[in-house]
């Protein structure tokens, strides 16, 4: 895990990256501004348990590529999970909690994953783990409405106008960040490499 001392305010944005982009470095950029945060963790998984894992690059690639795009110091790419054999987000979550007592942490996701958000393993759990930022994808905008996990914690959502005090909210706690957005998709970019 990157190093962090306590009372600092750091992301924790996870996937497979599989490719990396720059829709994913839009979404760790537009976190580290607008909810004021010390670091983003970019935290290349060993791979989703609810997807395939044919077309999945080697983690140490996905690592490699995920260093490539992502400039800014404060983005700390790893791959810690793959160390602690950790397949589930909830897991994942339980394990920084304990390790890193006080660090201010929130838990950052494109809204394209609000939507299926109830059918991962402790749901609940995460949301009660530590507060959710959701980054606004295209064709998600609405999800925040409609979802589950927005239905369900209705009560915990914050007004993006104060996303910068999401860090020090006690869970459940969420936000929905508006701004640019990126079309780019991992599976788009597989495909379109399929056939080249």
């Amino acid at each position: 895990m990157p190093f962090v001392t306590k009372g600092m305010r750091v992301g924790l944005f996870g996937g497979s990256f599989n490719p990396p982009h720059d829709g994913h470095v839009l979404v760790a950029e537009m976190a580290l501004k607008r909810l004021k945060l010390d670091q983003v963790w970019w935290m290349v998984t060993p791979g989703n348990p609810l997807k395939s894992h044919k077309e999945l690059l080697p983690l140490n690639e996905r690592i490699k590529q995920s260093r490539e795009i992502c400039r800014d110091p404060k983005i700390k790419v790893t791959g810690f999970e793959a160390t602690y054999k950790l397949s589930y987000t909830a897991e994942t979550l339980d394990l920084i909690s304990r390790k890193n007592r006080g660090v201010n942490f929130v838990w950052l996701m494109g809204a394209d994953n609000l939507a299926s958000f109830h059918t991962w393993q402790d749901w609940r759990g995460i949301a009660e783990t530590f507060p959710i930022a959701v980054i606004d994808r295209p064709g998600s905008t609405l999800s925040y409405l409609s979802s589950k996990m927005a239905k369900t914690y209705a009560h915990a959502r914050l007004d993006e106008t104060d996303a910068s005090a999401l860090a020090n909210l006690k869970p459940p706690a969420w936000t929905f960040l508006h701004g640019p957005r990126s079309s780019l998709s991992s599976t788009a970019l597989r495909n379109a490499s399929k056939t080249t």
